[in-house]
């Protein structure tokens, strides 16, 4: 790859969070009064999170992150943007929460934090932005324990097979090419005066299942969805609480899929 995917996604990023800590789909001030941002999804999986030392892949602004906290685990977050580890640092102390914030790459994860996991965690929108698999799942293979377990939820390829709009294909569901874009405002605010570039790829499921499988994780449990739980696409439908689908396309598109791995 010519281009600086990890400085352009940074700039992307770090914009981003400025919109993203102010914003209604976010909800702060919410969360600071205690609700929590977690998903039925990814809670199935993990199970009881208390006095499990947890690792939190591309936090971002560490509101999921702190939600673990809450629950008793003993967290960390790690992201890209630092201006995103600024504001996880600010909510901490704001939510009067523990939890340890670490500005590095997904890739670069080793060399920031040694010591290793019960849990490694990973949600939504989060593996689109790195391009190699293999070296994503030898991170995660290095910085959990043995026996310990990884949880991944995330939008299903499939979805990003679409344009922005939903009305035709326009990418592959493999890994076939850099996705260039310019992208204006953020699917938290699509009103917000931000124009970016991003650099992101599509990852077929049997890329992401094979690369962490040949890097020592044991598959025990698979699932797919046929709804988001964020309103966080163009041409959405409600559909029933915390349910969103693609208008037409409802209960027909895989649009989430989530696992539990083990070391």
């Amino acid at each position: 790859m010519d281009i600086n995917y990890e400085q352009i996604n940074k700039e992307l990023w770090n914009d981003r969070t400025t919109h993203h800590v102010q914003s209604e789909f976010y909800d702060m001030q919410n969360f600071l009064e205690g609700k929590s941002p977690l998903n039925s999804i990814e809670l199935n999986l993990l199970g009881d999170v208390s006095g499990k030392t947890m690792l939190h892949l591309q936090c971002h602004f560490g509101m999921d992150t702190l939600a673990f906290a809450r629950l008793g685990a003993h967290v960390t977050g790690i992201d890209i943007s630092d201006n995103a580890i600024s504001e996880a640092k600010k909510l901490a102390a704001k939510a009067n929460l523990e939890g340890e914030f670490v500005c590095c790459s997904v890739y670069d994860v080793p060399q920031h934090i040694s010591q290793q996991f019960d849990i490694v965690f990973t949600s939504y929108g989060t593996i689109g932005w790195l391009p190699d698999m293999n070296r994503w799942a030898e991170v995660v293979s290095k910085m959990l324990k043995p026996g310990g377990i990884f949880v991944f939820a995330e939008f299903h390829p499939a979805v990003w097979m679409f344009d922005n709009d939903f009305e035709k294909v326009a990418y592959s569901y493999f890994n076939r090419e850099d996705i260039v874009e310019e992208l204006e405002g953020t699917y938290a605010d699509r009103n917000a005066p931000m124009k970016k570039k991003s650099v992101s790829w599509n990852h077929d499921i049997a890329e992401v299942l094979q690369a962490l499988l040949s890097n020592g994780l044991t598959l025990e449990r698979f699932e797919e969805f046929d709804y988001s739980p964020y309103n966080c696409f163009n041409k959405t439908v409600p559909g029933g609480e915390g349910k969103f689908y693609i208008a037409g396309m409802e209960q027909k598109l895989p649009m989430v899929y989530a696992l539990r791995m083990r070391k």
